[in-house]
């Protein structure tokens, strides 16, 4: 006898969303009549953010809403929406349903980010925002963002990303490991790195990313449940070499172990 047979739908539903998206993909592939519980938006739900909605209506993909909420689910996992005014986007790791940020270019301050002769503001077709920032010429180097806690998935460790290009033209700084980066919560300076971001200088921190971009890590931080506090991540060189062809896409924010 099939436990559907002797339980209420409403049960199963319960029992299911206790469990994990992977647990609930396969609970629908047992039986018939376990599928259209384990594919219900009262289990689905259970899966995506409590601020879900409120997030999606003050997206660019608010038409996501009208969706089942298990292909919100996938669609938030696999098609980061922009958030913000497009500032920022915003993602779903695929086995837990914790949130994912990114902080764009123009999310962040960038030192002489807006004096022409110094960085430019050009649109790629790689990147998931209108605008990224490349880098011209400096001597000083200094990128900072911040996120506030709350909006991120408690009781999880969280892992910060530079992620950036360097234009193999004339990029010109960035092989000395002199790039300082570093993560600050509540005013405590996480470890910090330093880094050359040429990937063939620093293969144990600099990586391809499947967009197309690259990425060095920043830092780590736990966000434990009920923190309300800043989080600051910088991006540092300061010893008056001349620094050139640095493509900054943004800042991303993810789970430890999420695998892009």
């Amino acid at each position: 006898m099939e436990i559907t047979s002797i339980l209420p739908e409403e049960c199963l539903c319960l029992i299911i969303s206790l469990t994990s998206p992977e647990d609930a993909c396969r609970s629908a592939m047992t039986s018939h009549a376990f599928r259209p519980v384990a594919n219900s938006d009262e289990v689905w739900e259970n899966f995506l953010p409590s601020d879900c909605r409120s997030i999606i209506s003050g997206s660019s993909s608010s038409s996501l809403l009208s969706l089942g909420k298990k292909d919100v689910y996938f669609h938030l996992c696999f098609h980061p929406i922009l958030i913000h005014n497009g500032t920022m986007s915003f993602q779903l790791e695929k086995e837990s349903g914790k949130k994912c940020y990114m902080l764009g270019a123009r999310a962040l301050t960038i030192i002489w980010g807006d004096t022409p002769s110094y960085w430019t503001w050009t649109s790629l077709q790689q990147s998931r925002f209108g605008e990224v920032a490349e880098l011209r010429i400096v001597w000083w180097l200094e990128v900072k963002g911040k996120i506030d806690s709350k909006i991120l998935s408690p009781d999880t460790n969280y892992v910060a990303y530079l992620v950036f290009k360097l234009n193999r033209r004339y990029a010109r700084g960035f092989s000395r490991r002199n790039v300082t980066l570093q993560v600050i919560v509540n005013e405590v300076v996480s470890k910090v790195w330093n880094v050359s971001l040429e990937q063939e200088d620093n293969p144990q921190h600099v990586r391809a990313r499947g967009d197309g971009w690259m990425e060095v890590e920043i830092g780590e931080f736990f966000n434990e449940c009920g923190d309300d506090v800043t989080v600051e991540f910088s991006l540092m060189e300061v010893n008056g070499y001349t620094k050139r062809g640095l493509i900054l896409e943004g800042i991303e924010l993810r789970p430890k172990n999420f695998a892009n």
